[in-house]
């Protein structure tokens, strides 16, 4: 019988060191998961974000010309940013645990699958106008997206002839003729 103990013994004390290694693994895990953040720019650099590990908004940096544009506009754009950060976490996740515990873990696919749940997929680039090639034509005033009145070429204002004159009209010009 002796040996039947010092057998179960040794499988409890090997029970207790996988244990023990297991448990410094996971703790390794949480503080290089508790470390993470990340940093991303709008694409013009005027909105630069970082989140933490939770995903929360520890920075917001706005340049000098994120002023200059519609605060709807602004304010869509430091959530498509913070959401581009947000969307980095799982895969710094991942990494950690890859570093320390290894993915194969039923633990780790379980918290890899809940921040894959939890944060959200890279948004989506907003649509710029298409750009064309070479010139651009600008136009000045109101804009009008009705049908437009052809050109006429450049030809000089008509003057009234003898016929058209009214001594009490000046509505065309000055009274000095």
């Amino acid at each position: 019988m002796p040996e039947d103990i010092s057998a179960a013994e040794r499988m409890v004390r090997e029970w207790q060191e996988r244990a023990t290694e297991k448990a410094e693994k996971f703790g390794r895990m949480q503080a290089q998961i508790e470390q993470i953040s990340v940093t991303e720019s709008s694409r013009d650099g005027a909105v630069r974000v970082t989140v933490g590990s939770s995903g929360m908004l520890d920075d917001l940096v706005l340049a000098e010309n994120a002023g200059n544009r519609p605060m709807a506009k602004l304010a869509g754009e430091i959530m498509r940013t913070v959401r581009l950060a947000q969307s980095k976490l799982p895969e710094r996740m991942q990494e950690a645990a890859a570093s320390t515990v290894g993915e194969g873990d039923e633990a780790v696919r379980h918290m890899l699958g809940q921040a894959k749940r939890f944060f959200p997929e890279p948004p989506e680039e907003p649509e710029e106008p298409p750009r064309r090639p070479g010139v651009q034509e600008m136009r000045i005033g109101p804009e009008d997206d009705g049908p437009r009145q052809p050109r006429r070429p450049n030809r000089a204002p008509r003057r009234p002839g003898p016929d058209d004159f009214d001594d009490e009209d000046f509505s065309r010009g000055s009274f000095l003729r």
